[in-house]
């Protein structure tokens, strides 16, 4: 049975160079209405834990939220996704560093960019500054992660940087752990204290 995940496998594989054909033919089958491109699988899972705790079942209103593997790859995803590919309507969250490849790609794609929304640092920064320090800490501390942050700290490199600096770098240290923190951090937060880049995109769809 065709599915989202399908959809999205299919349209990574046309990134990488693979046919379009099964995107095209999915894309019509679902029917997918609009794509939210990520940089990656943390913000995926930001993005996820956010639309579950609204009672949004994204898949189920036509909208397809992908990981693109890196910020680079906007350009690529835009062509085959946007005006000049599927035709579908793009949003997503954008790195302030890498805004500009954003401008770029969508403007080469026709794409309109105002449905972007850009993080200050990146989506962790968003949301540690969202939830404090300290409870960003007992949060690790309730994953198990307590003795691995204490010792992160003690690094000489972590000497000089903020707290939040510090629990951002950590989140991104081991594989996997941005991933389930990106959940982790968003159920955590009071409905009132949600990123405005992370309401104002889900909010849009």
């Amino acid at each position: 049975m065709a599915d989202m995940g399908s959809f999205r496998e299919a349209v990574t594989a046309w990134a990488a160079g693979g046919p379009g054909d099964p995107a095209r033919e999915l894309a019509a089958r679902l029917p997918v209405r609009a794509a939210v491109l990520l940089e990656g699988p943390s913000d995926v899972a930001a993005v996820s834990a956010l639309a579950a705790s609204r009672d949004r079942n994204l898949e189920a209103e036509g909208v397809c939220v992908l990981s693109m593997g890196g910020a680079m790859s906007v350009g690529r995803f835009a062509r085959l996704l946007g005006p000049p590919g599927l035709g579908l309507r793009l949003t997503g969250l954008c790195d302030e560093a890498e805004r500009r490849y954003y401008a770029r790609g969508l403007e080469r794609a026709s794409a309109a960019q105002q449905g972007f929304f850009v993080c200050a640092a990146d989506l962790e920064d968003e949301l540690i500054r969202a939830l404090g320090v300290t409870r960003v800490e007992e949060l690790v501390r309730a994953e198990g992660d307590l003795r691995a942050l204490q010792t992160f700290l003690h690094q000489p490199a972590q000497r000089g940087r903020t707290s939040q600096q510090q629990l951002r770098r950590f989140l991104g240290t081991k594989k996997g752990r941005k991933i389930r923190y990106g959940r982790v951090l968003v159920e955590a937060l009071d409905p009132d204290r949600i990123p405005a880049p992370l309401d104002g995109l889900l909010t849009s769809l």
